[in-house]
């Protein structure tokens, strides 16, 4: 049995695929398998998979029409045959040592998987940054070196990061929980990730900071386009993730607002030309609401701006409209907190401060 199974799927990634591909081989640890499934690639990705696999038997390619991330993920795992599963995007950079000290680290604490930081490389810019959503400072603070659960981290349960880039699977953990991805949809990972840590008896943290992360516009989670809309049905699912392991009372009031600040974040960032259809099935995923049997319950767990961005959605005609709404409220809120700012102000007897304020507040009235 080999040590580690990379799974890579690959869909239109040529200008990244090779560096990508050349921080898997040269890996310090060579007891792998890499298992590439070409998603229905246009481009030369495939000519660079078969490229690579002749020069290296440690290499699987297969070639299936586009099925999209999930389905391509999916069948790789399944031909997995390694003690460990690492799952790597194709346009992205593992640190060399990477598998090998997550290797080593699983082995000497017998865990279900290994949960480690990642770096943001932001092309435009060619910056590197680390970020808290993928070092988990915090986190990895409060747990230090010890093996742990989600029991034992609930305070600090939305602060890992969802990705499964992160972290390095027990296989045989990953199948007995029956874990996939679910297909058809983009943004999967949230709900794989939750699938995986429900069950999850033992993970270990390492403060290391082992994936890089490629930011760029034409990302599938960054491009707008109207995939963005099955940001609805993720958080439905992982709504439902919850129900499932008795633990959505406990945190129905997070889940609530985070639904609603989620979908909206996903809408805002949507192309123009696809927002009145995303609208469209915001609105009638919202609606739902208004006779489920849980609907006051829903309401009095809503933060006030939240409940105010609801309403708005489920009563306004069309994207327009909302837009038009929401803008007017933002500058109302910001009205608001500038007239506080003003009594402030006077209170401390510093007047001349307070004209710009005044102004800006007839502006906004007329």
């Amino acid at each position: 049995m080999v040590k580690v199974s990379v799974v890579i799927p690959v869909y239109n990634v040529e200008d990244f695929l090779g560096e990508c591909l050349d921080s898997i081989v040269n890996q310090t640890l060579e007891d792998i398998e890499i298992i590439c499934v070409n998603d229905g690639s246009t481009d030369k990705s495939l000519d660079i998979l078969n490229d690579y696999a002749s020069r290296d038997d440690r290499f699987t390619v297969i070639d299936q029409e586009n099925g999209g991330h999930a389905v391509a993920t999916n069948r790789g795992m399944k031909l997995a045959k390694g003690k460990y599963l690492f799952l790597m995007d194709s346009d992205d950079i593992l640190e060399l040592s990477a598998l090998e000290d997550t290797y080593n680290l699983a082995e000497k604490k017998d865990v279900d998987f290994v949960l480690f930081q990642a770096i943001n490389y932001y092309m435009d810019k060619n910056e590197y940054v680390k970020k808290e959503n993928y070092s988990m400072n915090a986190l990895a603070d409060y747990v230090g070196d010890r093996v742990f659960n989600y029991k034992d981290i609930k305070d600090y349960l939305f602060d890992i990061a969802v990705t499964p880039w992160t972290k390095l699977y027990k296989r045989e953990f990953v199948e007995n929980c029956g874990a996939s991805f679910p297909e058809g949809l983009v943004f999967e990972d949230n709900v794989f990730f939750w699938e995986v840590l429900f069950n999850a008896e033992r993970i270990v943290f390492l403060r290391k900071h082992l994936f890089i992360r490629r930011w760029y516009s034409e990302s599938s989670t960054q491009s707008g386009g109207k995939q963005f809309i099955d940001t609805i049905a993720v958080n439905n699912l992982i709504v439902q993730r919850f129900i499932d392991y008795g633990l959505f009372e406990e945190y129905k009031e997070f889940l609530y607002n985070r639904k609603i600040k989620s979908v909206l974040n996903r809408y805002n960032s949507t192309k123009e030309e696809f927002k009145q259809l995303f609208f469209e099935e915001l609105q009638k995923d919202f609606r739902k609401m208004l006779n489920h049997e849980r609907y006051d319950e829903f309401m009095a767990s809503l933060t006030d701006y939240n409940r105010e961005r609801f309403e708005l959605v489920v009563n306004s005609e069309d994207f327009v409209m909302f837009d038009l709404r929401i803008s007017n409220m933002h500058l109302k809120r910001k009205c608001e907190y500038l007239e506080e700012m003003n009594e402030s102000i006077m209170n401390s007897h510093s007047w001349k401060l307070t004209k710009p304020l005044r102004a800006f507040k007839r502006v906004f009235k007329n």
